[in-house]
């Protein structure tokens, strides 16, 4: 599978996600922001850092990248995308999902592990995984406190759009969200890094589930196109 690793000025953690995924079989390249096309690639991963320095809002700038245009007709397309950290709130930026990132409820930075629930196993991210799984996963975030309105809160809750829940909430996220998906669960967006809880020697393995759902998501896809 060809995973395209979206790199903006600023992003930190590309080559963390080029090498978890390529340990699990997959064939990951970066693409720069600046190019128009993503190729014949079967995934996208938006991947943490700060992407153009996090200047005016985080996420703001990197959303009107050439590259964006490619990620959203991707993503309108059925393709599996995934925002990680930084590139969560890009995806939201974007439009491509709900909701916004705003600083820490304690206003501190966050660099941790934290237990996360698997809430649905029905997203690009979560397929190969069981609802109820608590997963121990890097956090490292300043602006990780996910926050929406009402009514799309209570869209994500009764359309079970919610693929990942904080067992312990570390930064006053909505409704203890760590992660969730659009509405055709192709395109998820989540705070933790599971790319750097992808091997035991980094001390944890927990998120490699999350990795291979994304690569099994890719591969099923590639096989009916």
């Amino acid at each position: 599978m060809r995973i395209a690793v979206v790199t903006f000025p600023g992003t930190n953690c590309e080559l963390d996600v080029v090498w978890a995924l390529e340990q699990l079989g997959g064939d990951a390249e970066q693409v720069w922001h600046t190019q128009p096309k993503l190729g014949g690639v079967d995934a996208v991963v938006v991947p943490g850092g700060f992407a153009h320095g996090d200047y005016l809002r985080t996420g703001a700038i990197a959303r009107f990248s050439p590259v964006m245009g490619a990620v959203s007709a991707f993503a309108t397309s059925g393709g599996p995308v995934v925002g990680i950290c930084n590139g969560f709130q890009v995806l939201t930026e974007a439009g491509l999902l709900p909701g916004a990132l705003q600083k820490n409820a304690d206003l501190k930075f966050l660099c941790e592990t934290v237990a996360c629930r698997v809430e649905t196993s029905d997203s690009s991210l979560t397929a190969l995984a069981t609802p109820g799984d608590v997963l121990r996963l890097p956090i490292n975030h300043f602006e990780g406190n996910y926050v929406c309105d009402e009514a799309t809160l209570r869209r994500l809750r009764d359309d079970d759009r919610v693929v990942l829940r904080y067992v312990r909430n570390p930064n006053g996220s909505l409704d203890d969200i760590a992660g969730i998906c659009n509405e055709g669960r192709n395109v998820v967006g989540l705070m933790p890094h599971p790319e750097r809880a992808s091997d035991p020697i980094l001390g944890s393995a927990d998120g490699e589930i999350l990795l291979r759902s994304l690569l099994a998501t890719a591969q099923q896809r590639a096989a009916v196109a």
